[in-house]
C-alpha cells in the first residue's frame, strides 16, 4: 500500500493551516500551565523573526550585523550578571546545551584526571546527567540543606583528586533554591576546580528581584571563582523558543573550539553549528523595550503572585516548602493532585510534592481559578492526607 502521508502535490496554504491548528488544538494553552519555565514570548518576538530569520550564527562571517547583535546580547547579559567588560558568550538552543558546553571546557581543562567526576546537589537539572553521560564524567549527587540549596558540607566531603568540576545552581529547577555560591567558590579554588553556575531560570529573575530590594546571595561572576554563567532569555527572559545563553570569563574558549576548514572564519566553538541568529535579535530587542524597569516589573509581578498562592495554599492546611524564587511546592494527597491535573498542566518534584512555575502567564487570575479549585476538590474530599 502506498504511504499517502508525504503528499503527491503539495496541499495549499489554507489546507496545511487547518490540518496544524487541528494539532495545535490539542496542546495546553498557557492559561492552564502551571508547570513550565518557558512563557508567552513578548510581543515584539515575531516582528523581529521576520527580519531575521535566515540568520546563521554557525557561519558568522556571512552575517556580521547579527553577529555583532549577539555580541550587545552578551555584553547587557554580563552587566546583569556582574561579569568583567571582555567576557565571552553565546546565545544557544537553551541551558542543557549550555550546560553541556560548560563542563565539556572543564574536562578539557584537565585531561590529565583519569577518572573525572563533578559534584552536584541531588537538586540538580537532568541537563546534567545528559551532560556527564556524554562527556564521560561521573555525577556526585549530594542532599540539600533546609532552605533547599545545596549542603556544602556535604559538597566538601564529596570533593576528591578526581573532582574536575563543581556544576552550582542560582534557581534549581524543582524547588527555586539558591546555592551559596560564595562557599562553593572558595572549595574551588582551594582545589584548583572549575565552578560552573546554572542559572537558567535565576538569571533573569535574582538580580532583579535585587533591584526590588530583597537580600540576594552572590551568585554571579562577582564571586571571583565562577568560570561560567548558564542563563536562558527563553524562560524569564520572555523569548521565545530556543535562546539560551551561556557566559564565559575569557580565554575558556581555546579548549573546546574547533577547525572548521570550509568557513570564511576557520572557527567554531559552540556545540551546536548552525545557530539561529534570530534568537540573538529576539533577545537584544527584548532586553531594549523592556530595559531594566521592565524586567523589574515582571519579577515583581511575579512574586506577588507567588506568595498569594503560598498564603492560600497554607490556609487550605497544605505544607508549603519555603522558597526565595516565583516556585511554590507543597505536600499534595496522590489523589488531589490528580484532580488538579484534569484541570491544570501541574508537575511534581521527586518527592512527589505538588510543583507551581509562577510565570509571567500565571496571572493574579489564574492564580485565583486555581485556588478556587483546589479549594473545592479539598471541601469535596475527605479523609485526605494534607502532608
Amino acid at each position: 500500500m502506498i504511504n499517502r502521508k508525504f503528499p503527491e502535490r503539495g496541499l495549499s496554504k489554507e489546507e496545511v493551516l487547518n490540518l496544524l491548528l487541528n494539532f495545535r488544538k490539542k496542546d495546553f494553552s498557557y492559561n492552564k500551565i502551571l508547570s513550565s519555565m518557558c512563557t508567552l514570548p513578548h510581543e515584539i518576538s515575531l516582528d523581529v523573526y521576520k527580519i531575521f530569520q535566515e540568520t546563521n550564527l554557525g557561519d558568522e562571517a556571512l552575517f556580521r550585523g547579527t553577529k555583532e547583535i549577539e555580541e550587545k546580547v552578551v555584553e547587557i547579559l554580563g552587566e546583569i550578571l556582574n561579569a568583567p567588560k571582555d567576557v565571552e558568550g553565546f546565545i544557544l538552543t537553551g541551558g542543557t546545551e549550555a550546560n553541556i558546553t560548560a563542563l565539556w571546557i572543564a574536562r578539557n581543562m584537565k585531561k590529565d584526571v583519569r577518572e573525572p567526576e563533578i559534584v552536584t546537589s541531588e537538586a540538580a537539572h537532568f541537563s546534567i546527567d545528559k551532560a556527564c553521560n556524554l562527556l564521560g564524567l561521573k555525577v556526585k549527587k549530594v542532599g540539600l540543606s533546609e532552605d533547599l540549596s545545596i549542603d556544602i558540607s556535604e559538597v566538601e566531603r564529596a570533593i576528591s583528586d578526581n573532582t574536575i568540576a563543581i556544576v552550582a545552581f542560582a534557581g534549581n529547577t524543582e524547588y527555586g533554591g539558591v546555592d551559596d555560591i560564595e562557599e562553593l567558590g572558595k572549595i574551588a579554588e582551594e582545589n584548583d576546580i572549575y565552578l560552573h553556575v546554572d542559572a537558567a531560570f535565576g538569571g533573569f529573575v535574582l538580580p532583579f528581584l535585587k533591584e526590588l530590594g530583597y537580600r540576594v546571595k552572590r551568585f554571579d561572576f562577582s564571586v571571583k571563582a565562577v568560570k561560567s554563567i548558564t542563563i536562558d532569555a527563553h524562560k524569564m527572559g520572555l523569548a521565545p523558543i530556543p535562546a539560551g545563553g551561556l557566559l564565559l570569563r575569557k580565554g575558556l574558549l581555546k579548549y573546546i573550539c574547533t577547525y572548521a576548514p570550509y568557513l570564511l572564519k576557520k572557527r567554531s566553538c559552540t556545540l551546536v553549528g548552525t545557530r539561529s541568529g534570530a534568537s540573538a535579535a529576539i533577545v537584544y530587542a527584548i532586553l531594549l523595550t523592556l530595559g531594566k524597569e521592565g524586567f523589574k516589573s515582571v519579577v515583581k509581578e511575579c512574586m506577588r503572585v507567588k506568595n498569594f498562592l503560598s498564603r492560600e495554599i497554607e490556609d487550605l492546611g497544605f505544607k508549603v516548602n519555603k522558597s526565595f524564587m516565583n516556585i511554590v511546592t507543597f505536600k499534595c494527597d496522590e489523589k488531589i493532585l490528580k484532580m488538579l491535573q484534569k484541570k491544570w498542566a501541574i508537575s511534581t518534584t521527586r518527592k512527589k510534592e505538588a510543583r507551581i512555575v509562577v510565570m509571567p502567564h500565571v496571572t493574579m487570575e489564574v492564580a485565583e481559578k486555581f485556588i478556587n479549585d483546589l479549594r473545592k476538590i479539598v471541601k469535596h474530599e475527605s479523609g485526605y492526607c494534607r502532608g
